[in-house]
């Protein structure tokens, strides 16, 4: 089984023949045959010269980078090795009619939320009384179909998230005072590691569309950018209540991540990197939890569910299938 390699100090990896040797996040060191590694993830600062590059292209390895404040900075992604004319074509031709982007964006909205109403109904029934953001929601979520441009709903998805956040003062067992997300930068510690868990979840997804034949730049719900893999963070929408937000919760109310895991000095921008060792540790964790599918009839992983998303796409730009957004059941 592959596996995801997080880099943490200058000069831990090294390529020895077929195998790269890394420090793991616990701070293991480990030969790892080139076969069996997924995605790399460079935690901090580091120099590739091409013939690296060229080699890790061989055998279709992204990586991603994270600077010194663990904010997402970019990814090396390897040449398409999946490429289809027909599909290119016809993710170009669902962005360009705009009532068929509009179908797609609306979907993503319609799981994420479905997914965020999970996570509350879940608190909910275990004592925490967040029954009114639950209505709230309930009552949001009906404008979604309504909505006639990607422009209101987004409108609306900013509205249901603000009611689901306001809800996360009652779910963490700590004293968070959390008002509003603020991004740019996150201006206290729950911003920024809402931020730092949500550049993971976008990565692994970005990871995740290059196995397939999908091509990253191409969205429907966020605008595709100049420098940005668009499609990622439509997908990433869909996943973030169960893989992000359930790990954050975890992490707050058994006070394995406090005030104290990040540079106060630095407004909290900063993750101490025990803390984020630890944050990545655990996110790998959750991705290797199953669920039974209910179509396969077998157990899937976290993150599989991902690449199946992506499977889903494909079959409805291809007009096999019409793609619904992945909703936790249970």
């Amino acid at each position: 089984m592959k596996q995801s390699f997080y880099i943490y100090n200058n000069g831990d990896l090294k390529r020895k023949d077929n195998t790269l040797r890394f420090i793991s996040y616990d701070g293991e060191k480990r030969d790892i045959p080139i076969e069996r590694i997924s995605d790399i993830y460079v935690m901090s600062e580091m120099s590739f010269n091409t013939t690296f590059l060229s080699y890790i292209s061989q055998y279709q390895i992204p990586i991603h980078f994270f600077n010194y404040y663990n904010f997402y900075t970019g990814s090396f992604y390897p040449r398409e090795c999946f490429q289809a004319g027909q599909l290119l074509i016809r993710q170009v031709e669902y962005y360009t009619e705009y009532k068929k982007r509009i179908e797609i964006a609306k979907k993503f909205i319609e799981a994420a939320t479905d997914n965020i109403y999970r996570n509350l109904r879940y608190y909910n029934g275990r004592g925490k009384e967040v029954k009114e953001y639950l209505q709230e929601i309930e009552t949001l979520k009906k404008d979604i179909l309504k909505a006639e441009s990607i422009e209101s709903l987004m409108g609306i998805e900013g509205n249901i998230r603000k009611k689901y956040y306001a809800a996360w003062n009652i779910i963490v067992d700590q004293e968070i005072h959390f008002e509003k997300r603020v991004m740019h930068p996150p201006d206290n510690m729950i911003n920024s590691l809402i931020s730092f868990v949500n550049s993971l979840i976008y990565a692994k997804v970005l990871s995740e569309i290059y196995h397939t034949q999908l091509n990253p730049t191409i969205s429907y719900l966020h605008e595709p950018g100049y420098r940005r893999y668009s499609l990622s963070l439509d997908i990433s929408e869909v996943f973030k209540p169960l893989i992000g937000d359930r790990l954050i919760f975890s992490l707050l109310n058994r006070k394995q991540i406090t005030e104290n895991s990040f540079t106060k000095e630095l407004n909290f921008l900063h993750l101490k990197k025990e803390a984020s060792k630890l944050i990545v540790s655990e996110f790998e964790n959750r991705l290797k939890k199953t669920i039974m599918h209910k179509e396969l009839g077998r157990q899937v992983s976290y993150q599989y569910l991902i690449r199946l998303e992506c499977y889903k796409l494909i079959k409805h730009l291809l007009g096999e299938k019409s793609y619904d957004g992945f909703k936790i059941w249970w």
